[in-house]
């Protein structure tokens, strides 16, 4: 089988339709002015709580996506609740969003394309200087354990695709 066309074997349905919601919300971000990216907090049943996309327009470089759902999320709901969360998007999280995802006490993160084909799209724009850290790298650090699920390969085009001619 391709490289391309395998996927994690952790990903359900479920985290794919999340995932599509996800690069619908970048979408809508870069309409805005925002960056594109898109990210949701989804309970293990799949049912959406939250969802945000990127506010760089007013937050600057802190107005990422995956943060504003973990800011969010630990201000609505218990740590026990958010440990059987789902944090989708459609970016692998840069150590800012990991160490966010993390500090909220959110137990899974599902992601689309990587961080490092990020860089590539975004090169050296002073607006996303992208950082060579898998988001793994920072979860692994903590004590607590987060389910990491991506990147999904057969995605990863569609997602990119939002970010053609944006940087």
């Amino acid at each position: 089988m391709p490289t391309d066309t395998l996927l994690p074997p952790d990903l359900t349905a479920t985290d794919r339709a999340l995932l599509e919601r996800t690069i619908q919300i970048s979408e809508e971000s870069r309409k805005t002015g925002n960056h594109p990216f898109g990210a949701l907090l989804a309970t293990a049943d799949g049912k959406i709580l939250l969802e945000s996309g990127n506010t760089a327009a007013t937050d600057r470089g802190t107005g990422h996506a995956e943060l504003n759902v973990a800011r969010k999320a630990a201000s609505l709901f218990t740590a026990e609740a958010l440990s059987t969360c789902t944090l989708v998007t459609s970016v692998e999280p840069c150590c800012m969003c990991a160490g966010g995802l993390y500090w909220a006490g959110i137990g899974r993160l599902v992601y689309g394309m990587t961080e490092k084909r990020l860089a590539s799209l975004t090169g050296n724009n002073p607006e996303n200087l992208t950082m060579n850290m898998p988001c793994t790298q920072v979860l692994d650090a903590g004590q607590r354990k987060v389910v990491v699920v991506g990147p999904v390969q057969d995605m990863e085009a569609r997602i990119a695709h939002v970010h053609e001619g944006f940087w």
